[in-house]
This record gives structure tokens, C-alpha cells and sequence, in this order.
């Protein structure tokens, strides 16, 4: 039996709870510090290491010494049946993060995070009848926040994937509308009865509507808003985790679901500022679900060679590479910095213009590039960019699009109008390296390739940076 150190205010403390919340304590600390960590490549490798072994000493904690209301540890053999989970999931999870792309990174966070919404709702459903159970709020928070990040995060894992496509934004409106109307009314009809968990019925309802909203709410999101929604979706997450660790008065869920879903939230709120949009815009504007085919683009696509091209940068002095998505598709990030290194041997200043929304997900760019050893500090956003775009020699696009339109600063009619980009149009020139003449993932014409100082230089991204790495060690 566990000593009673103390009593305070009905409760009392043993050894058991004392170091168990003491564990807890040291988990956050372990959380926050991670955090921190995460935000620089050459830390976030420790970062994530810290806040993993925070979560380990939490759940080996929980498992040992949590004590239910009547002073029961967890039996035996549920400790195995949650041990084996683990490693099952344990197994799972490093098979496929051994196994993914760099190009298909974006569409596993999103199955993750769908995974973690999945869980915490199932939480919520078993503890609603549960009559020890008194959190009534939490518990249905819990239930209609975790559905939404379940469905729609695998909404965004099948879209970024390619299995969906875009869909009209119009009518969805009104239907997301009237399901968020019906998800508070539930809510609030369930929380008013005197016996709660009696209305088993009306809370798989409530199940029901916050899946389907969770589908209908990111159906409509364009491709260059995808960002923004993993990033919501995350927080979403993190929310519904927390929700969890209130229901089972758990400290370290609690501080979990909360950094979670507050770093996810300001990454959101940061992102949509970057983007000059109201995240309210973001959710049902439906940007980059449908473009304009053509705005009348005037000018000639000219091609450059890839001698022509190796020739201008070998005798620049100041180049800028404006990565995307395209980049990683054909896994060119360790090309594009043998490119840079040998273009610094030559006496030329190369640096990364890099956009909030570039890529698939938060940070697309940065991982990807930090996966090359390219140099953090070469890593330059783009406000700070497009203040010196106007003496850069030769600005690079590889595998972007949208993010260096500048139909979002000359067309009032685009769907882009207003939106922050890399201002590549305004260097002296411009090579953009595509596979070929299609639009970008928003769906919209770039008028970039029609200026006078703008070249196409054509092919998958990988061969054609080896073959400019090879003309330029024989100049």
C-alpha cells in the first residue's frame, strides 16, 4: 500500500500520485523543451527525441502507478493488452516512416494526425455512458472535434495523394453550415438533460454529423490552402487529445493535447497572415478548388538550353532558387545543393527564397532542403527575400508555381489576387525548370512565363540540375 503523505481538500496524496504527478511535471518540461528545439533543422532531430522520451516516462508512469477513485491500479492483464498496442503501433508507425517518400510526407502527416482525431473521439464514446463519468462537456467536445480531424484529415490525405479531386465550393457552404449549427444544437441539447449519458442515441448522432462535416469541410479546400488546413487539422487534434486527458484527469494528455493544439493554431494563424487571408476565407473561400484557364496571357514562352542556361548562372553573382513541390517529386533537393556548392565555388552568392505555403504541408521546403545538409542560414523567407529579388541576377523557380505568380499582385480577377509570393518576375532573369506546360496545383495560369525575362527550361528537375552541374564544371 502507498503511504498517505497528505490530505488536501478531501484528496489524498500517496507516494504512488506524488511521483506519478511529479513524472508528469517532468513530461512537460521534456514537451516544451522539444518544442523549442524543433524549431531549428540541426536541433529538431534532439527535439523530437526529448519530446518522445517525455511521452514514454508518461505512459510508463500512467501504467505503474495511476490509481482509479477507489485506489485500483491497472490490472495486469489490460497492461499487456496496452503494451502490445503500442508495439503493434510502435512496428507500424517506423515500417512506414522508413518506407515514405519525401513526396508522399505530407500525405502521412495527415494520416497520423487522422489516426490521433480517431482516437480521442473513440475515447469519448466509450466514457460517454460510463456513469463515473462526469465530464459531460469535455467528453462531447472530445467526440465532435476528434471525428472532424479524423474524417478530415484523411479528406486531405486522399486528396493530397491524389484519389479526390477538387470540389465546387458553393453549395458545401451552406450544407458545412447547417451541420455546424446541428453539431452545437446536439451538443448543447445532450448537456442540458439531467441524465446525459442516458442519450446514447443522440450522442452517435452527434458522432455522425461531426464525421460528415469533418469530409464535407475539407472536400472543398484548394490545393494551395492544404497547408493551412493540415496545420488546422493538427490543432484540431491536439484540442480533442486534450479534451481526452480531461476526461481521465490526466495531466500529461492535458499538457500534450494543448501544446499540440496551441502550436498548430498560431502555425495556422501565421500561415493565413503570410497568405494575406482570414482563415474564415481559407475554410470556405475554396482556393485553388477551381482557376482560370486562360487570362488572355500575352507574350511568348521562350526555352532556354541547358548551356545557355549553365553559362548565365556560372557568370552571375547573385542567384536565388525558389523551391516547390516539384522539387520534391523528383527528389532534387541533394542536386539542387551540388548545384548551389558548385555555383559558390565560382564566387556566385546562392541562397533559398523560401514561401510559407510552398510544398504540401508547414515546412515542406525546409525539411526537404534540411534533408540535403543545405545550410539553414541559406534558408531565407520570403519577406526578407523580395526586398533584395530586384539585384538578384538569376532567380531559379524549381517545381513552383503559385507561390511566385504575380498574377496575385497584377489581377484583381485571379483566385490568388492578394496573396504574398516571391517576387521572382522582378530579378534580372528567370529560369523556371517544369516538366512541362501545366498549371500549378492551384489550377491558375502563371503569367511569370510569359515576361521578357523569364526562360523555360524543361524536363524532370533532377536530370536537368545534374546535366547544369555537368556544363558547369566543363566552362
Amino acid at each position: 500500500m502507498n503511504q498517505v503523505l497528505n490530505t488536501f481538500n478531501g484528496t489524498e496524496f500517496t507516494t504512488g500520485s506524488a511521483v506519478l504527478e511529479f513524472s508528469y511535471l517532468v513530461a512537460a518540461v521534456l514537451f516544451v523543451w522539444g518544442l523549442k528545439l524543433l524549431s531549428h533543422p540541426e536541433t529538431a532531430r534532439r527535439g523530437n527525441f526529448l519530446a518522445g522520451a517525455g511521452m514514454i516516462l508518461a505512459m510508463i508512469t500512467t501504467l505503474l502507478l495511476h490509481e482509479d477513485s477507489e485506489g485500483h491500479r491497472i490490472g495486469l492483464a489490460n497492461v499487456i493488452i496496452i503494451v502490445l498496442s503500442i508495439g503493434v503501433g510502435t512496428v507500424i508507425g517506423i515500417i512506414m516512416a522508413k518506407k515514405v517518400k519525401m513526396t508522399a510526407m505530407p500525405e502521412m502527416v495527415s494520416f497520423f494526425n487522422a489516426t490521433g482525431g480517431l482516437a480521442s473521439a473513440l475515447v469519448a464514446v466509450l466514457e460517454f455512458t460510463n456513469p463515473l463519468n462526469e465530464s459531460f462537456l469535455v467528453t462531447l467536445l472530445g467526440l465532435s472535434i476528434g471525428s472532424i480531424a479524423f474524417s478530415g484529415s484523411m479528406i486531405a490525405y486522399w486528396k493530397l495523394n491524389g484519389t479526390i479531386g477538387n470540389f465546387p465550393s458553393g453549395f458545401l457552404k451552406y450544407v458545412n453550415i447547417f451541420l455546424l449549427v446541428a453539431i452545437i444544437f446536439l451538443t448543447s441539447y445532450i448537456l442540458l438533460q439531467p441524465s446525459p449519458h442516458n442519450f446514447k442515441g443522440m450522442m452517435y448522432l452527434l458522432f455522425a454529423i461531426s464525421l460528415v462535416y469533418g469530409i464535407l469541410f475539407v472536400m472543398p479546400i484548394g490545393g494551395a490552402d492544404m497547408p493551412v488546413v493540415i496545420s488546422l487539422l493538427n490543432s484540431l487534434t491536439g484540442i480533442a487529445a486534450a479534451m481526452a486527458g480531461f476526461i481521465y484527469h490526466n495531466l500529461a494528455m492535458i499538457l500534450g493535447g494543448i501544446f499540440v493544439g496551441a502550436a498548430g493554431t498560431i502555425l495556422t494563424l501565421l500561415m493565413c497572415k503570410a497568405m494575406n487571408r482570414s482563415l474564415w476565407n481559407v475554410i470556405v473561400g475554396g482556393f485553388g478548388s477551381s482557376g482560370t484557364a486562360s487570362d488572355d496571357l500575352e507574350g511568348t514562352v521562350k526555352e532556354v538550353t541547358i548551356m545557355d542556361a549553365a553559362i548565365l548562372l556560372a557568370y552571375s553573382h547573385n542567384v536565388v532558387i525558389v523551391p516547390g513541390y516539384g522539387l520534391a517529386v523528383a527528389q532534387a533537393q541533394h542536386s539542387i545543393h551540388e548545384l548551389e556548392k558548385k555555383l559558390e565555388e565560382r564566387g556566385v552568392r546562392v541562397r533559398y527564397g523560401i514561401h510559407p505555403v510552398a510544398g504540401r504541408m508547414p515546412g515542406h521546403m525546409n525539411v526537404l532542403l534540411a534533408e540535403a545538409d543545405v545550410p539553414y542560414e541559406k534558408l531565407v523567407e520570403m519577406d526578407e527575400i523580395n526586398k533584395d529579388i530586384e539585384n538578384t541576377d538569376v532567380v531559379i523557380v524549381v517545381g513552383a508555381n503559385d507561390v511566385v505568380n504575380p498574377a496575385a499582385n497584377e489581377n484583381p480577377g485571379s483566385p490568388i489576387y492578394g496573396m504574398p509570393i516571391i517576387n521572382a518576375a522582378l530579378a534580372k532573369k528567370v529560369i523556371v525548370m517544369k516538366r512541362g506546360t501545366g498549371k500549378g496545383y492551384a489550377g491558375i495560369e502563371n503569367p511569370l512565363f510569359y515576361k521578357d525575362n523569364t526562360s523555360m527550361l524543361y524536363g524532370n528537375a533532377k536530370d536537368t540540375i545534374q546535366k547544369l552541374v555537368g556544363e558547369i564544371n566543363s566552362l
